[in-house]
């Protein structure tokens, strides 16, 4: 049989590896087997740490956006036969659109391979709440909502949390929480039940506007393993450290868009994230773990700022942990233009037809 790969789209924030863990939870009960494909535009990746920790087979395509790398995405697709699943999550990088055009048509192609399920794109209601005001971020509404554009399938997220959510626009829109497990597997029957049209419109985009876009974000991915002067908890290593990275930020009037952070050590992890400047972080993991003297952290954060200015910041909050760095690595920047390796044009499609 061939897996089925489920592209899994949505901002920054929206929930997408939340809800592939759920989904591979449900799978799990229903004996299939899934792996993840995870997306960054550069390494050391707080969703990948979780995603391992969950034992769910994994594999990264770094240093760009599916688009831009769809050779390295090619590849981890055949590297995840090797797992023999029945289904493979795809999940784009979350200030990434014209998927469509540059990913999932190209793919089309391998259908020998794979199933293409029908593209689903994930809304955080807070988040689109907020970007339907006239004062909104111009540049992250032009990437929210040409995503919304390309999507075969809208699923607004933590319906645990906000029940209402604005009107979208868009035809197919269903409600769902990862969390709490609600419309988790509804949401999979329809999307392994379907599969992607060969006459999937495509977007018409302005990859000059599309480029500025991105590069408003500041970027930043920091690891590294600590090793403290006495033994300390994950929850108690992550949550000063955490709290305290978001009141510098948010001093220096970086808007933050996304940051999450997780420390794992030998008796538990802690992740926490929060989309916005003083927001209460989402928590999970095992807050009660034991203390250790080795913690593995990651940390990635993308906001609206100076690079330089959120590097520095990291750095000095880094300065307030009790202990030393056995290694580390941080890399802040703003991501560069996208530059497809291949992309369908709309006229290509209508000749099919």
């Amino acid at each position: 049989m061939k897996p089925t790969v489920v592209f899994v789209g949505g901002f920054l924030g929206a929930g997408k590896t939340t809800l592939i863990l759920s989904a591979a939870s449900e799978l799990k009960k229903r004996g299939l087997r899934c792996a993840a494909i995870l997306n960054d535009q550069s390494d050391a990746l707080v969703d990948t740490q979780l995603v391992e920790l969950q034992g769910v087979p994994s594999g990264e395509v770094t240093a760009g956006c599916f688009c831009c790398r769809l050779s390295d995405l090619t590849a981890q697709l055949e590297a995840m036969l090797a797992h023999t699943p029945d289904v493979i999550f795809a999940e784009p990088v979350g200030s990434c659109t014209d998927i469509s055009a540059t990913v999932l048509h190209p793919l089309l192609a391998q259908r020998d391979l794979y199933r293409l399920a029908p593209f689903t794109v994930l809304v955080d209601p807070q988040r689109a709440e907020a970007l339907m005001h006239a004062d909104a971020d111009a540049n992250i509404a032009f990437l929210f909502h040409k995503q919304l554009q390309e999507a075969d399938l809208v699923c607004v997220t933590k319906s645990d949390l906000r029940a209402k959510f604005p009107e979208l626009g868009a035809p197919h829109v269903r409600q769902l929480s990862a969390r709490t497990g609600q419309g988790v597997a509804a949401w999979l029957d329809e999307v392994l039940a379907g599969e992607l049209s060969a006459q999937k419109d495509v977007l018409d985009i302005d990859y000059e506007r599309y480029a500025q876009a991105e590069a408003a974000l500041a970027w930043l991915n920091f690891r590294a393993v600590f090793e403290s002067r006495v033994p300390i908890s994950p929850g108690l290593l992550l949550g000063p450290w955490f709290d305290g990275i978001d009141r510098s930020l948010t001093k220096a009037n970086l808007q933050i868009v996304h940051l999450k952070a997780i420390a794992a050590s030998p008796t538990g992890y802690v992740k926490a994230a929060m989309c916005g400047n003083g927001q209460e972080p989402a928590i999970e993991g095992a807050l009660d773990a034991s203390p250790s003297l080795r913690h593995d952290i990651t940390l990635n954060i993308r906001a609206l700022g100076e690079p330089e200015t959120m590097a520095a910041i990291v750095e000095q909050e880094l300065l307030g942990l009790d202990g030393h760095f056995a290694e580390r690595r941080m890399r802040c920047f703003r991501p560069a233009a996208p530059r497809p390796e291949r992309r369908v044009l709309r006229e290509q499609i209508a000749a099919v037809r």
